[in-house]
């Protein structure tokens, strides 16, 4: 990992910008103590490797069971309440 100053930043942003495309993260410091760090894109947006799908609505309806709804069990009931109230 790099180091750059927040001087460097605001002066010399080509070079440091050259490090992130080479895949370098950058320690951003400012008088001698580390304030961020600049990690590439390539890097931080990268998929994450075996994270588990988790079914939330299996994980819903082992909380609270049948009074788990899908959108469009929901969109039914709304529709019998409005027909109810119409008449």
């Amino acid at each position: 990992m790099k180091t750059a100053t927040v001087r460097e930043l605001r002066k010399e942003f080509p070079r440091i910008e050259a490090w992130l495309h080479e895949g370098e993260s950058i320690s951003i410091s400012k008088r001698g103590r580390i304030i961020a760090t600049l990690i590439p894109a390539s890097k931080a947006s990268a998929p994450r490797q075996n994270s588990p799908k988790v079914d939330i609505m299996a994980r819903l309806r082992e909380t609270w069971g049948e009074r788990v709804f899908t959108m469009e069990q929901v969109a039914a009931m709304r529709t019998d309440e409005l027909a109810d109230e119409l008449g």
